[in-house]
This record gives C-alpha cells, sequence and structure tokens, in this order.
C-alpha cells in the first residue's frame, strides 16, 4: 500500500461523511424550516452549487499553490461551513444553513481532486483511484449514524449538534493531509507548451468519460437525494431511512476494493456498461414496491452501478493529457460533471413532490439508457487514446 494514497484515502472518506451527512438530514431540514416543497432540498442544491464552482477554481488554485496548500484551503473552508450549519440551526435560520451547506460545498469540492492526486503519486492508476473511491466506506458508516447517534445522546434542534461532529471529523482530515507527500508539477514540466483546452476535451475519449461521469452522478445523486422524502411519506422514520442511504453509499465505495482490478483486466469501458445495467435494475426494483427491502437494495445497487461508472469515466479521463496539461483538463471534467449534479439536486424535491417516486424513477432509465449507448458506441468504433498520462 502506497502510503500517500493510503492517508488521501483517509481524508477523502472524513470529507465524504460530510456529504453523507447532508444527504441523510438536509432534505428533513428543508422540510421542517423551508418556505414551500419546492425549498425542500435547496440545501442539498446549494451545497453542490458551491461543489460546481470550485470546481475550476480549485484546480488552478492548485496549479499555484500546490496540492497540500490548496485541499488545506478547501478544508478549512468545508470547516467553517460546518460551523456556520451548527449556528444556523440552533437559531433555525434556513437560508444561513444554505449559505453553511455552499460553503461546505467548496469544501467538498476541492476534495474532489484526491482521486487524481492519488493517480498523481501511484504507479497503478486504477488501483489508486479504486482506493480512494473505497474510503468512501468510512462515511457510508459514519455520515448517517453522525446524525442518528448525535441525535440521540446530544438532542438539539434540527440536528444542529450533527455539525459540531462534522467539525471534529473535518479538522482530523486536516490533520491528516500535512502528512501527505504529494508529487508536484516541476518547474520545467510546467514550462512545457500546453493544447488549447478545446483539443484536448474535444477528444472522443474525453467527451464520452465525462459525459458517463455527469450521468452516473446525476442520476445517483436525483434518486439518493430523493429516497429520504420518499421513505418519510410511505411512513419511514429517520432510523430506517438513514439504513438505506449508509447500504447505499456502502454500495458507492465498498466495490472500489475490486473495480481498479476489474477495470485493468477488461476495460473500463466494460466495466461502465456493467454499472449502466446496474442502475437501470435500481429504477426497476423502486417501481415494484416500496417496502424497506425495496428501498435498501434498490438503493444499494445505484451504488454499486455509480461506482463502477464513475471510477471507469475518472480513468479514462486520466489518460487523455498529460501532466502539464492537468489542472485545466480536471477542472474542465469537474465542471461538466458536477453542473448537472447541482441540478439533480435542486429539482429532486420538487420532483418527488410533484410527479412522485415511481416517475421519478421512470423518467432516470432512458437517461441511464443514453449513457449504456454512449459506452458501447465507445467500446466498438473509438481508437486508442492518442495521449497516454503519465503522471
Amino acid at each position: 500500500m502506497n502510503k500517500n494514497v493510503f492517508l488521501l484515502a483517509c481524508c477523502q472518506g472524513l470529507m465524504t461523511t460530510g456529504n453523507i451527512l447532508l444527504v441523510t438530514i438536509s432534505a428533513l431540514v428543508g422540510q421542517k424550516l423551508s418556505a414551500s416543497d419546492t425549498l425542500i432540498t435547496l440545501p442539498i442544491a446549494t451545497q453542490m452549487l458551491g461543489l460546481l464552482l470550485a470546481t475550476v477554481p480549485a484546480s488552478l488554485v492548485m496549479a499555484k499553490t500546490g496540492r497540500k496548500l490548496g485541499f488545506s484551503i478547501g478544508n478549512i473552508i468545508g470547516t467553517s461551513g460546518a460551523i456556520l450549519g451548527y449556528l444556523a440551526l440552533i437559531n433555525s435560520q434556513f437560508y444561513l444553513f444554505c449559505l453553511a451547506t455552499f460553503l461546505i460545498g467548496i469544501g467538498i469540492g476541492f476534495a474532489t481532486l484526491y482521486r487524481f492526486a492519488a493517480i498523481e503519486v501511484s504507479d497503478k492508476p486504477a488501483r489508486a483511484i479504486s482506493m480512494i473511491m473505497a474510503s468512501g466506506v468510512i462515511a457510508a458508516v459514519l455520515g448517517p449514524n453522525l446524525a442518528v447517534w448525535v441525535n440521540h445522546y446530544l438532542p438539539e434542534i434540527n440536528f444542529a449538534n450533527s455539525f459540531l461532529a462534522l467539525t471534529c471529523v473535518y479538522l482530523l482530515a486536516l490533520t491528516l493531509l500535512q502528512l501527505v507527500t504529494f508529487n508536484e508539477v516541476s518547474g520545467q514540466q510546467s514550462q512545457l507548451q500546453q493544447r488549447p483546452i478545446k483539443s484536448i476535451i474535444t477528444q472522443p475519449q474525453f467527451m464520452i468519460a465525462a459525459f458517463i461521469g455527469m450521468i452516473s452522478y446525476s442520476v445517483m445523486n436525483l434518486l439518493m437525494t430523493a429516497t429520504p422524502l420518499a421513505m418519510h411519506r410511505h411512513g419511514f422514520d429517520l432510523a430506517q431511512s438513514a439504513l438505506v442511504i449508509e447500504w447505499h453509499v456502502l454500495g458507492m465505495f465498498l466495490p472500489s476494493f475490486f473495480t481498479g482490478k476489474l477495470i485493468e483486466k477488461s476495460s473500463p469501458v466494460v466495466v461502465i456498461i456493467v454499472g449502466c445495467i446496474l442502475m437501470l435494475t435500481c429504477s426497476v426494483i423502486n417501481l415494484l414496491g416500496v417496502s424497506h427491502w425495496h428501498f435498501l437494495i434498490a438503493l444499494f445497487a445505484l451504488g454499486v452501478g455509480w461506482n463502477f461508472m464513475f471510477i471507469s469515466a475518472t480513468s479514462l479521463v486520466s489518460e487523455t493529457y498529460q501532466p502539464h496539461e492537468r489542472a485545466k483538463s480536471q477542472a474542465a471534467n469537474e465542471f461538466v460533471v458536477f453542473s448537472m449534479v447541482v441540478l439533480s439536486s435542486l429539482f429532486a424535491g420538487w420532483l418527488e413532490s410533484e410527479i412522485g417516486w415511481q416517475a421519478l424513477n421512470i423518467g432516470s432509465i432512458p437517461i441511464v439508457v443514453l449513457a449504456l449507448l454512449a459506452s458501447a458506441w465507445f467500446k466498438q468504433y473509438s481508437p486508442p487514446s492518442p495521449v497516454v498520462s503519465k503522471l
């Protein structure tokens, strides 16, 4: 095990805990504090907006300051958001809470680049990405249970004390981050001529990989965000919905222990196709019933499908640029992916309220089918990538 990959994986897991905690409780907070059903998932949308707006600046900041300082800045912003979230909830201030989740989103936006940093410090990129994503197992267990445990043992209005616990989690991640040795771009590399960003993003491999990443994350986020609301409408309590989210996140990250090996033995595109089939399976199960087991199995399949698609898409993207082009290339990919994630977060609550849980699942099917067709086309017709990044 590469020490730096291991430390980055720990940091990623702790930062992702914030995201999962917000998914577990933010829609319920919105239900209590928002003025209308349309705004129920606004806190999650502002979190994703913060993530989106951070993607390009995060890459550019790290190109100037280096990975360690850049990640530290993102962590501090996320920590300030967690503190503000506590203050907002003890005062029942909905829009202040949305600002807090926006800051947490910025912190998570910086942290999304951990997987690229892991590629840069490892000689086995696919396995490095997998290890970073596998760290989400920490978040799968810690995120939902922080909401439940803290609310049970330290009860406070609107889950406020959960954000004090989240502050401690983020500070631990900041401490571990200081122990990582990053592989920074050398001065000689930085002087090399870079291709225009248009030349990079118009490569078929980049376009397909970014499209797959966008579809996988936005559909997964749409169904995941709407799930606590759908379960609440069908009479399930917080502990039951938290268990479903926990198993969903385990599905998202537990397969990462072997996804890298699957990619190496077959190909990223084959793994993407399997992921698409699993995401379609999720929608079918959700259409068959609304028992606790239906929610749990469907969301677990959704998580595994996302894992296969997102890790494989990241692997494909990392092959389309040279080390000195990584800042703008990674920024472009993250912006494409998370722009749609913001929209899925914003409309998840409204769609679940207006058209219902089953219609939401029916609508996700053709979107995933598009990703399936795009990956199948790429597998059959694409030439080998003209650029192989040696990071």
